[in-house]
Parts: structure tokens; sequence; C-alpha cells
């Protein structure tokens, strides 16, 4: 599994990593780990999983975290936390 993670502010990409996680585990498992992994790369807090972001990721492989999803201030508008290939 192949996951993107971009941080964005007024529509401008700032920063991205692309993760990695081969072991053999659940979808979510994987997806859980690469968060935690996202969270280090680019010294974040883990964000909070809120229904939309549920949602969004079931349908479009795809979500965006705002600030709303974290505890801490964010410098930037969203993270958007993406799977390129399972």
């Amino acid at each position: 599994m192949r996951i993107w993670a971009r941080e964005f502010k007024n529509n401008h990409m700032l920063r991205d990593v692309v993760i990695i996680r081969e072991e053999e585990d659940t979808r979510t498992h994987k997806v859980f780990a690469a968060l935690d992994e996202v969270c280090h790369e680019l010294d974040l807090s883990r964000p909070v999983w809120l229904s939309n972001n549920i949602s969004e990721f079931q349908l479009h492989k795809k979500t965006r975290f705002r600030q709303d999803s974290f505890i801490d201030e964010i410098e930037f508008d969203y993270l958007e936390f993406q799977i390129l290939e399972e």
C-alpha cells in the first residue's frame, strides 16, 4: 500500500510525504500505521478521524484533515491523506 500525504495552505502544497506499507495486515491497520508515520515524518500531532473523514475515505480513498481534526494549532489549511495504490 502506498499513501500520499500533503499539507496545503491557500491551495498551494507546502510539503508532502509518501508512505509505503508492505506488511501483511488489514487495510485498516495499514492506514492507521501510515497516518502515524506521516505525522512522525511531518512532525504533527495525530488527527482525529471525524465522521466526515471516515465517509470521504471510504468513498474516495482520500480525506482532508482540517483544524477541527487536530488538537494542536496547525500552520496549514488541511492535510490531505490519500491511498495511491493498495
